[in-house]
Parts: structure tokens; C-alpha cells; sequence
């Protein structure tokens, strides 16, 4: 049994980090990622056009050192792939009623670009073959 995920896309707003009171820290992100939007099982052009495109974010949680490392380097509109499982989670609200999520726990994050912030001015190079 395989729970494998990879996603190739642009950082949705700056990475968010908590600790929990065991001394975890937790960084969350969400990635968006594009497809050709499709009508009656075809693509289509925009209004420019360009191939009409539907546009998933996806919640992305990062622990310890790796999620340290992208609270430090990554910001909103970077490239990043991601490698990581899915996990599905379920609880109860305040009035009781059964609520669901989804997020990525990522084990692997490769910055694919530079911030647009300039909030990675020290981060490692990036490979540009």
C-alpha cells in the first residue's frame, strides 16, 4: 500500500509556523496548483486567449527542521515541489456536528524559485541548468 504525494506549485500566501506546548513546531502553507479547466470534456481558451485554467490550493504541513527551513526561505509566489502523504483528519466542532479535512504532511520541500518578497535573500542557490 502506497500514500504518495507530489505537487509542483506556487506558494498562496507566506508560511505560518506554531509550537505546540511539546516543543513541536508545526509550519503551514497552502499551494496552488493549475490545470487546463475543461467544458463538456474540452479545453478552452479565456477571454485573452490563453487556455482557461481551474486552480486548486492545496494545505500543506511541515514539522520541525524542514518546516523551520520553509518558514525561513519560502514566501508567497515561490515554486516549490513538494513530496509528501496525504492525511485525512475528522472532529467535532463546538455545536457537535462531525467536521472533515485534508492536508499534505510534506517529508520533502525543494524551493524551485526565489520568494517574490525577498524574504529568502540567504537561502541556499538554486540549481538554474
Amino acid at each position: 500500500m502506497t500514500n504518495i504525494v507530489i505537487l509542483v506549485g506556487r506558494i498562496a500566501r507566506d508560511p505560518e509556523t506554531r509550537s505546540t506546548t511539546g516543543g513541536t513546531d508545526i509550519t503551514t502553507l497552502s499551494v496552488v496548483t493549475d490545470r487546463p479547466a475543461r467544458k463538456e470534456g474540452k479545453t478552452y481558451k479565456d477571454e485573452n486567449g490563453y487556455t482557461a485554467k481551474d486552480s486548486e490550493f492545496h494545505r500543506v504541513t511541515c514539522f520541525n527542521g524542514l518546516g523551520q527551513n520553509v518558514a525561513k526561505y519560502c514566501g508567497k509566489g515561490q515554486l516549490v515541489s513538494i513530496e509528501g502523504r496525504i492525511h485525512y483528519t475528522q472532529w467535532e466542532d463546538a455545536q457537535g456536528a462531525k467536521r472533515y479535512g485534508c492536508e499534505i504532511i510534506a517529508d520533502k520541500v525543494d524551493f524551485l524559485s526565489k520568494a517574490r518578497s525577498g524574504s529568502n535573500q540567504d537561502a541556499p542557490p538554486i540549481d538554474e541548468d
